[in-house]
């Protein structure tokens, strides 16, 4: 017996030692991948909302509803985005809401000192954006003014929006024709603190938070808000640490982390005419994300070993030079199949982490870092990010069960990475997906996956690939890049191959 189980676990230890060897615990899982890991970031950034989401209530060339963009609405209702972040960003510790209500011609206009230098006149506001999300199926995220702001702003912002009482602020609400309020949840104290949001220091940056949430509550009459503390930048581990042991928990319901997959911060390097070498680099930056997510969640372990705080990714992307001959100020970068890796094992991160990072935000939604819808006046097209966000939105608010990715290495001038990254999840109807990315950007990967914990007799597929690594889809080829029918795999009895080729996104379905 003794040698018989010697053996077995010999065995058991070569399997798992094989390359691209994939093993599936079906029967496992107990922690829901949120939804709100799939939201999105709109800032008053260069084309995002202006001429993105927003073409005015008299544009008679683009059909809209209000001034909203129709074909934007429809995409984001496909993309089922569960929230949108607004209204920045940086801009956002210098924007005053109160701008931005009651007569358009009586508002005041706005310099955007962040982005462009440009002097906006504050026609799209708090109405124009909480209407938007109720059209767009979406829960609001916003972002209060700590820098520049005072306590009694966001306290009003808080009232107008949410109460339904008889208070001055949803009197004025009601003044400027909504009766009921809305809801809103998600509320971000601050942005990036450490930086463009007051270059505070976290000590102080807590004393902060605490003033300013301790006058938010009371408010609502639905929901309990939801409190968002700016967030470290990367591995900024101290600023975790110090949130999390200054800030008590009960005021807390969410430390917000940014880490952008970008080369260098000094040269990021083109959008479309990257190398090999440059793609590489993107892709250390991006993975790195494993890394962070564990780290930052073993200091919010420490002080809060229920996980009762979420981790928020609230920005999270690819980020290169702009695009030639536009606003260097206004960040609008093209989106190729690099940037559909970025998304794939970014979101694999994020759910395998699903039991502490429980929102995410993707920068930026339109027009701006890695979108996923451009626009150009009346023509939108959509990104291989967006496609794959909608790929795997399967996995929303599904149970994730693990996948143990045992994968090969894709080695470039001795240097290397996994080359496959995965995630799965079994949705209500107890069927599985499984989301597999291929970054290697020359060898095709063949994987081998060990079915447990249940019996499948089918398997399809999606996948999102093209020819070149820097393919992507513009305004007079919209489609070159599109999710088409997977068929480069088979199943046998509890054992599933198939062949994913170079830079590949791939989402498939057991039943």
């Amino acid at each position: 017996m003794r040698t018989l189980a010697t053996l077995i676990f010999f065995v058991a230890a070569f399997r798992l030692s094989a390359q691209n060897q994939l093993i599936l615990n079906a029967d496992l899982g107990k922690h829901k991948i949120n939804k709100h890991i799939y939201g999105h970031f709109a800032e008053h950034l260069g084309r995002c909302i202006y001429g993105g989401f927003y073409v005015g209530e008299d544009n008679t060339k683009i059909k809209h509803t209000n001034g909203v963009r129709n074909d934007v609405v429809d995409a984001l209702k496909k993309l089922k985005i569960p929230n949108l972040r607004w209204p920045g960003g940086c801009f956002a510790d210098t924007y005053h809401w109160k701008d931005g209500i009651g007569a358009k011609d009586k508002r005041p206009t706005i310099v955007n000192h962040w982005w462009g230098g440009v002097t906006e006149d504050n026609s799209f506001g708090t109405h124009n954006f909480l209407d938007m999300c109720e059209l767009i199926g979406t829960e609001p995220y916003l972002s209060g003014n700590v820098g520049s702001g005072t306590v009694q702003e966001f306290i009003d912002w808080v009232q107008y929006t949410t109460f339904d009482g008889t208070s001055p602020m949803s009197d004025l609400r009601r003044q400027n024709g909504r009766e009921k309020p809305w809801k809103v949840k998600y509320w971000g104290i601050g942005n990036e603190a450490w930086g463009c949001g007051g270059n505070m220091r976290p000590e102080y940056y807590a004393d902060v938070y605490r003033q300013f949430t301790t006058f938010l509550s009371g408010w609502t009459n639905e929901d309990k808000i939801f409190r968002i503390a700016s967030g470290a930048s990367s591995s900024d581990y101290k600023w975790t640490e110090v949130l999390m042991r200054d800030i008590p928990h009960n005021m807390l319901e969410g430390v917000a982390l940014h880490h952008y997959s970008v080369i260098d911060w000094n040269k990021k390097g083109p959008s479309t005419t990257f190398s090999e070498e440059e793609y590489f680099t993107t892709m250390k930056r991006a993975t790195l994300m494993e890394e962070l997510v564990q780290k930052h969640s073993n200091i919010m372990d420490k002080y809060d070993p229920e996980k009762k705080v979420a981790l928020v990714v609230d920005e999270w992307g690819g980020w290169y030079d702009v695009e030639p001959g536009t606003n260097p100020g206004f960040l609008y970068q093209q989106n190729t199949m690099r940037d559909a890796m970025i998304a794939g094992v970014t979101l694999n991160v994020f759910h395998n982490h699903c039991d502490r990072v429980r929102m995410a935000n993707l920068a930026q939604t339109i027009n701006v870092l890695q979108a996923v819808i451009l626009t150009n006046e009346e023509k939108m097209l959509l990104t291989p990010t967006y496609h794959v966000m909608e790929m795997f939105n399967v996995h929303q608010d599904a149970t994730m069960i693990p996948l143990i990715v045992n994968s090969s290495d894709y080695v470039l001038n001795n240097e290397k990475l996994k080359a496959i990254s995965g995630s799965a999840s079994r949705d209500a109807n107890g069927v599985i997906h499984i989301s597999l990315v291929n970054i290697d950007s020359k060898k095709e990967q063949e994987i081998t996956l060990d079915l447990r914990g249940g019996k499948f007799s089918s398997v399809t597929g999606e996948i999102l690939s093209s020819p070149r690594l820097q393919d992507h889809n513009t305004f007079e080829n919209p489609d070159k890049i599109k999710p088409a029918t997977f068929k480069g795999i088979s199943i046998s009895g509890t054992t599933l191959k198939g062949k994913l080729p170079p830079f590949s996104v791939v989402v498939l379905e057991l039943k």
